[in-house]
């Protein structure tokens, strides 16, 4: 493969971009704007640690939000390095980062290295117990959506349950702390953490154990970090540790782009970032001058932000349409026309184009009118626009994969209770509700974890008369799982993962299993491909490992690493965006992407700015979602709005969002919504 030269690397940057790559001493703060080549940036200034500075690759750490963005950089990198030499760099999401240092590290903190990942239904499932056993006396369980939002919050910030407070009242205040607590009592019995822990544990590594902080800190002298301005508490601290030694922390984000207050994300981590050099990038790559007017002009509405405005070698390009429908039909009606005539006047393919959207709950009636649109395609009349819902059910959350998945987790970690009860009767094996009921009971109670009542029930050792209260066939059922179980845990050791994964298939029976519970035909061979999807996926895997790291594939490092992997799909599902089709998705999924052509759409008062969210995270936060919104678009923008939108089944009259006015005039051309 052709490998560029290092005079190259300079070469197609401008000014600050040169700048920023070259100044590698020292904390550095890049502001880079959307579209401005930040990646590229970035990108370039860790070949030039390797290439010009002569900085090991070993010793740089590059962290991201996501995977898709991490394998782009080693991508680019391998372009200008060899790629012996890019595999050597670490490229990862902060999660993946984590997961590496508690694999080698955790048992410092009392868990073994097999421990367990659970997500966000697992976390859930487990707090609902804990809350039915302090709750024990109540008729009904409340709603827990509270004390779920107030754990998270917590966990973000990396606090501990005594520090909880101000969620409603003081007995609230007291229920959250408790359940708060026995989670995490419950989560170190069942060798289990979940995603937000994984990060709070890596800090209290750090923290506890100052010895292996400075290993880390040795090993990664040089440390960058993109989209600084989504970093929560946790991760700030994390960052802030391991640069703390060396002063040689590059943060790479944009202010004005800080949309994720809602999950934890603190914007003030970059506007208090303590750098020795602000480098600012302002040049866009992307997007019309007209676009980029608007969008400056919005943002600099905000207080709170660095002072900057994007500027294009690109032209001004068209003015920014904007048309007020009657009603939420017609308005849907006149953005499918609209997108039909752009398509064929521009020369745009289907998936040029983007529906945007603040809230999922307006996608409804653009798909209705994009199925019901009729369209000439240069041969004959055609029904319904082709279009994909950025959105749906990933991969990882349909139910014959969680439940494989959790087979996997109790084959290495047994004690992991959440994936447990999730199997032990999938397929079915006669263990009663009734009969589990009973068992987790006992091992709440008894603080015994539920695989080692399992074995108890089977060597007849409970008390006899729990022991005569399992049912003939419920024990049937409970010895064979337990037999599985431990067979696969050999098998799993001595044969290839994906083998050892086909011969539990073939054990249980899961095909059978997929056929009796689903009666559509066509749904049983959906969840059935999806079930070979995994294992071609572990297939996959072992290749990689084998290929990269020339060792043998551990089941444990797979369940661990995988989920973490947001971006994988398997090869037979195709990649999102790859089909030509309209895309329809929220302002929030819009972020990182880029369209030719995007329809803002539902801007009204009452939609955008959200309501709830200026509650919560203030006008400022939104302001910034428009600016994501309007920099989306490379050529035109479309903005839409209805005078009525039914509202809780009842029709209201609609004004139009307030940002439309902070748009200047000269940038706007009215469009009637029914000739469009």
């Amino acid at each position: 493969m052709h490998r560029k030269p290092a005079a190259d690397l300079f070469s197609h940057l401008n000014p600050q971009q040169k700048k920023a790559v070259e100044n590698v001493d020292g904390n550095l703060l890049i502001l880079a704007g959307a579209g401005t080549g930040k990646t590229n940036v970035l990108t370039l200034r860790m070949v030039h640690l390797i290439q010009n500075c002569q900085v090991s690759p070993h010793a740089i750490l590059g962290l991201t939000f996501t995977n898709k963005a991490a394998a782009e950089m080693r991508h680019r990198i391998g372009s200008f390095v060899q790629q012996s030499i890019a595999k050597n760099l670490t490229l990862c999401t902060f999660h993946s980062f984590c997961m590496q240092v508690l694999r080698n590290e955790i048992v410092q903190l009392g868990y073994t290295s097999g421990f367990s990942l659970y997500n966000e239904g697992d976390v859930l499932r487990l707090i609902r117990l804990i809350a039915r056993d302090i709750l024990e006396h109540e008729s009904e369980l409340p709603s827990l959506a509270p004390t779920v939002e107030a754990i998270v919050w917590a966990k973000n910030r990396g606090l501990n349950p005594e520090a909880i407070s101000g969620t409603g009242s003081e007995w609230h205040d007291t229920f959250v702390r408790n359940v708060y607590r026995r989670l995490q009592d419950s989560m170190r019995a069942y060798n289990a953490v979940d995603f937000d822990h994984l990060l709070g544990l890596t800090v209290q590594l750090f923290e506890n154990h100052p010895e292996v902080l400075e290993k880390y800190q040795e090993k990664y002298r040089y440390i960058m970090i993109d989209e600084y301005q989504d970093t929560n508490p946790v991760q700030y601290k994390l960052a802030s540790l391991l640069s703390s030694k060396y002063q040689n922390l590059c943060v790479v984000g944009d202010d004005d782009q800080s949309i994720y207050g809602w999950r934890g994300a603190e914007v003030r981590n970059i506007l208090e970032f303590d750098a020795g050099l602000v480098i600012k990038l302002e040049q866009n790559y992307r997007s019309t001058n007209t676009i980029l007017k608007a969008a400056n002009a919005v943002i600099s509405l905000n207080d709170n932000r660095y002072q900057k405005a994007l500027w294009s070698n690109r032209g001004e390009g068209v003015p920014i349409e904007v048309f007020h429908a009657p009603s939420e039909g017609e308005e849907a009606q006149g953005v499918v026309c609209r997108i039909a005539q752009l398509k064929k006047a521009c020369n745009l393919k289907w998936k040029d184009i983007a529906i945007l959207y603040r809230s999922n709950r307006l996608s409804r009636q653009f798909e209705l009118a994009l199925m019901k649109h009729t369209w000439f395609d240069g041969q004959e009349w055609v029904r319904g626009i082709p279009y994909q819902v950025f959105g749906g059910v990933e991969f990882f959350e349909r139910r014959e994969i969680k439940d494989f998945f959790a087979y996997l987790r109790v084959i290495v970690n047994p004690l992991d209770q959440e994936a447990l009860l999730r199997i032990i009767n999938q397929p079915r094996r006669g263990i009663g509700e009734n009969t589990l009921d009973m068992l987790t009971k006992f091992n709440r109670k008894k603080e015994v974890p539920l695989w080692e009542v399992l074995n108890a029930v089977i060597n007849r050792q409970l008390d006899k008369d729990l022991q005569g209260a399992v049912p003939e066939k419920a024990l049937k059922g409970i010895q064979n799982f337990v037999q599985t179980i431990v067979e696969a845990q050999k098998l799993f050791g001595e044969l290839p993962l994906s083998a050892a994964a086909k011969w539990l298939i073939e054990k249980i029976n899961y095909q059978k299993a997929i056929h009796d519970e689903v009666k559509s035909c066509q749904m049983r061979t959906f969840k059935w491909e999806n079930v070979q999807d995994f294992i071609t996926s572990l297939s996959e895997y072992e290749e990689k490992v084998i290929r990269d790291l020339h060792k043998r594939p551990q089941l444990h490092e797979f369940i661990t690493t995988f989920p973490l992997d947001k971006d994988w799909e398997p090869s037979s599902q195709g990649r999102k965006g790859m089909d030509d089709k309209v895309n329809l998705l929220t302002f929030h999924s819009a972020k990182g992407l880029e369209f030719p052509a995007c329809f803002l759409v539902g801007m009204e008062s009452h939609i955008m700015p959200h309501e709830k969210s200026i509650q919560e995270n203030g006008i400022e936060e939104e302001r910034r979602l428009m600016y994501v919104a309007l920099t989306r678009a490379k050529e035109r923008i479309t903005i839409s709005m209805s005078r009525t939108r039914k509202r809780m089944g009842k029709e209201i009259a609609c004004q139009p969002s307030p940002f439309l006015f902070d748009i200047p005039k000269e940038l706007i051309q009215s469009v009637r919504w029914d000739v469009i």
